[in-house]
């Protein structure tokens, strides 16, 4: 009799153990994850109980929350909603947090550690807890330009300080209002949500950050960078056939709308500044798939297993990808076959151009405030590579000053300052229009501005210039906003 007993008191004593430790395991082990889960309704009905911090631009909040009469005793509003909610995110009660209010949610909450002492004299003195604001980079008068640039048409752009990694500008198109996201009446939200996933043109996308595209001929910078790094300067003659026969096979690469070259040989900064696809086809193979990936990840581009970048919005990794053959490395130096570029990552390789080859890590906060307003913490520019040396930074801005001066780039021109860029024109689907791109740079006094746009679609098959055509515009209006001149 006492056997029988003995085992069932083992098997519970067992249950038990394996309770408590479950619960430990989840308490202490996935506590975090369960917590900041955007989806964990608990913690936002628990945040909604008091105020939570602000996101600031220029000193203007462009989310904050505000009393309310029913249970939910804040709301979360976006008072210039479209033009910021690419950066902001939303604050919803079914669908928790995303982007910057997911990112510094536990700041803006008031959980950070950051505000312990605040919270902690909130206890003793009986004052309302309240979260902290978070200061952004962006410019408000960059963003403006950016948002209205490109208007109702898909695409994206990135303005990046070279000197460093603030970012300026960050926009995509097409946007959506996340007050509807963010407001207390469930069946509403989910209206909203399932209306914008339903959307073909996917609003909630932030192309900026989140999207990847063939990156076309902006890619040849990282070419040139790759041939002056191994013995090449601009005044190198280099060749460009009229079409070039891919290597170890029968198919042949052409110029846009198969012009020919100005010469059988130009130097490397006429095939730069006219955007020659035969000199840089050949120009890749030449100098090797070593000495391209070597430039490639010098600017941040992943040729293996990529690390993530956070800026705090997660990055999607940009990449070079898979280069088996020489046919292969010549259609990927300029821009096609499997090479992929976030928007962000076209505006860090004209910024560590700027910047005499240091690349500085893009970051979107500027500084995070106690309620009070108090500066808790800022962030300090971080280097995240040298992407080439001084000298090669030197003779691709040369290069890249000719592309506006004299070549495809000319409608970035601003007068009376020096625009560095490079165009692009990127097939991306057969019988679709090209992307259009333009990468560049530009400064004045102590303001210094590095741009990237892309237009889904925008291109024209039969020029390049249609890429400088559709994008540079953009790109000129937000240095000018950048560098405090007027439009025109």
């Amino acid at each position: 009799m006492n056997t029988p007993v003995r085992r069932v008191a083992l098997a519970m004593l067992v249950l038990f153990g394996l309770l408590i430790a479950n619960a430990n395991y989840v308490q202490v082990f996935q506590g975090s994850d369960l917590r900041t889960d955007p989806g964990n309704t608990r913690v936002l009905l628990d945040e909604y109980e008091r105020q939570r911090g602000a996101i600031v631009v220029d000193g203007r909040p462009v989310a904050s929350s505000v009393p309310t009469d029913d249970k939910l005793k804040y709301l979360r509003r976006y008072p210039e909603a479209t033009k910021y909610a690419p950066v902001t995110g939303f604050y919803s009660l079914i669908y928790g947090a995303t982007g910057m209010e997911r990112g510094e949610n536990d700041f803006l909450a008031g959980s950070d550690n950051r505000l312990f002492t605040r919270r902690l004299s909130d206890l003793l003195t009986g004052r309302d807890p309240r979260g902290g604001n978070v200061v952004l980079t962006l410019n408000r008068r960059a963003q403006d330009a950016a948002v209205q640039g490109l208007g109702d048409r898909r695409g994206a752009v990135v303005a990046l300080d070279p000197r460093t990694g603030a970012i300026l500008a960050m926009a995509s198109s097409p946007s959506y209002d996340p007050n509807l996201i963010s407001s207390h009446d469930p069946a509403k939200i989910r209206a909203e949500y399932g209306r914008l996933t339903d959307d073909p043109d996917d609003p909630l996308l932030n192309r900026a950050i989140n999207q990847r595209y063939p990156p076309g001929s902006t890619f040849k910078v990282v070419v040139a960078a790759a041939a002056l790094a191994n013995g090449r300067n601009p005044d190198t003659l280099v060749d460009c056939p009229p079409r070039y026969k891919l290597p170890q096979s029968s198919r042949f690469l052409d110029n846009f709308a198969n012009e020919s070259c100005s010469s059988t040989r130009v130097t490397l900064e006429q095939a730069l500044t006219n955007s020659y696809n035969t000199a840089f086809a050949k120009l890749g193979v030449d100098v090797g798939v070593g000495a391209v990936r070597q430039a490639a990840d010098g600017f941040g581009i992943s040729s293996g297993a990529p690390e993530q970048l956070t800026t705090p919005l997660p990055v999607s990794a940009s990449s070079l990808g898979e280069i088996p053959d020489d046919a292969s490395l010549a259609q990927s130096s300029i821009g096609q076959r499997d090479v992929a570029l976030t928007p962000l990552q076209g505006a860090m390789i004209a910024s560590a151009v700027a910047n005499r080859g240091v690349l500085m890590k893009p970051y979107l906060v500027r500084e995070v405030q106690a309620p009070d307003l108090t500066v808790v913490d800022r962030t300090d520019p971080e280097e995240l590579s040298s992407a080439v040396t001084p000298e090669v930074a030197d003779q691709l801005t040369r290069m890249m000053r000719s592309v506006v001066a004299r070549g495809t780039g000319t409608a970035a021109q601003i007068p009376g300052i020096e625009v560095a860029g490079k165009t692009g024109t990127a097939e991306n689907a057969p019988g679709r229009q090209p992307h259009a791109w333009f990468i560049g740079f530009a400064g004045q006094g102590d303001r210094q501005v590095a741009v990237a746009v892309i237009i889904e679609n925008g291109g024209n098959s039969g020029s390049e210039t249609t890429g400088g055509r559709a994008a540079a515009p953009i790109a000129k209006s937000v240095m000018q906003a950048v560098l405090g001149i007027g439009g025109g």
